[in-house]
């Protein structure tokens, strides 16, 4: 690991001209696989000027430690550590936004994809043949080494419903390996969403069909060493996208998760209405209230869980955005109770009361959870 490495090209020509590619290279543990990844780029784009942008959410193996060792000895490489955020897809965006090519490949710090490619992939590009070059696993010619039966089944359902659902035309939108014209990426970039895990689904739709695709087969490796990117939520990442995209981004991805939690707390605020008004009599208003503040609470729980998990709550800090959540909530809560006894005293209808004033302080509190609960470091 601490090994001499070798700088890249003295010809001051080329670093003049500065690099025609950047690769970009999302990572989180992959200490073990970072300078692998290196030699492979080197060995295999030794006719081309190239940097590489590794993309690191502050890995507890301090893999950009790593990467820091490999820019001191080559300026090609380069570490953008982010504190406070995860996600694949923003660590893509902000690594190609970072980078100074006019051409841009993503590939996975895994080992898995294949490296050998990115001269033709670039010349696909460069020869104005294409506005993306992807590596797909759906055409002929792929083979794969490590993808196991059950990833593989649930990427070739998924793969079928975002074609379908998102009209999207190539064959392996939910690749991981692809290379696109910079210019390209900036026109579209304000439209992507940071979170998930998904950039080329993303970039794909957003497009519109105005991206020029070519994909290409490839040799899909076995992992070496650290661990996959993608948690046990990425089907709810991935159903966020495709409604945030099916509907022309007029909903947040975030949003839809927030908005999903906000149903089950409707159900989890009517409930405890009924039972306090049916099994303890309690009073409509005072029921009222304890449904807001249960519902608010089991929100919490799993806003914290789901809807923010790139940002999650741990340990105290759990408890003071508990308690964040609370006040910030407080507005609503008033105006929850306040339009549920207004509606309830004209037409006692315990549920419709409840429902109306649920749903007064759910935009409330999806902006103050934002600026207050779990906001950016």
């Amino acid at each position: 690991m601490n090994e001499a490495i070798r700088p890249g090209s003295d010809n001051p020509s080329q670093a003049q001209e500065g690099p025609e590619l950047s690769v970009i290279v999302p990572t989180f543990n992959e200490r073990d696989n970072v300078t692998v990844l290196y030699r492979r780029l080197e060995a295999t784009l030794v006719n081309v000027a190239w940097e590489v942008v590794f993309v690191d959410d502050n890995s507890p193996d301090g893999t950009w430690d790593v990467v820091r060792e490999l820019a001191q000895r080559d300026s090609r490489v380069r570490c953008v550590r982010r504190i406070g955020r995860r996600g694949l897809s923003g660590a893509c965006i902000e690594g190609i936004l970072a980078s100074s090519a006019p051409y841009a490949a993503v590939i996975d710090a895994d080992l898995q994809h294949d490296e050998t490619q990115l001269p033709k992939m670039l010349l696909l590009l460069a020869s104005d043949q294409a506005d993306l070059v992807v590596g797909s696993r759906y055409i002929e010619g792929y083979k794969s080494e490590g993808f196991n039966k059950q990833r593989a089944g649930a990427s070739a359902l998924a793969t079928e419903l975002a074609r379908k659902a998102l009209r999207v035309e190539i064959a392996d939108p939910m690749s991981g390996f692809f290379m696109i014209r910079r210019d390209r990426f900036e026109q579209l970039a304000p439209k992507l969403s940071v979170h998930g895990f998904k950039i080329l689904l993303d970039l794909v739709a957003s497009a519109n069909g105005t991206l020029r695709a070519v994909e290409i087969p490839y040799t899909f490796g076995e992992r070496q060493h650290g661990e996959s990117k993608l948690d046990s939520m990425v089907a709810l990442d991935f159903l966020g996208l495709v409604l945030a995209k099916f509907t022309n981004d007029a909903v947040s991805l975030r949003f839809i998760l927030f908005a999903m939690v906000g149903g089950i707390g409707l159900l989890v605020h009517l409930t405890t209405l009924f039972i306090a008004l049916q099994l303890f009599k309690v009073p409509f208003a005072e029921a009222q209230a304890a449904g807001a503040i249960v519902a608010m609470t089991s929100n919490f729980v799993l806003n914290n869980f789901f809807t923010y998990r790139d940002q999650r709550l741990k340990g105290f800090a759990l408890l003071r955005g508990l308690i964040a959540f609370y006040i910030v909530c407080s507005v609503g809560l008033l105006a929850n109770v306040g339009v549920a006894f207004s509606v309830y005293d004209q037409e006692p209808i315990w549920w419709l009361a409840g429902m109306a004033g649920a749903l007064m302080g759910v935009v409330w509190n999806y902006a103050m959870s934002g600026l207050f609960v779990w906001r950016k470091k």
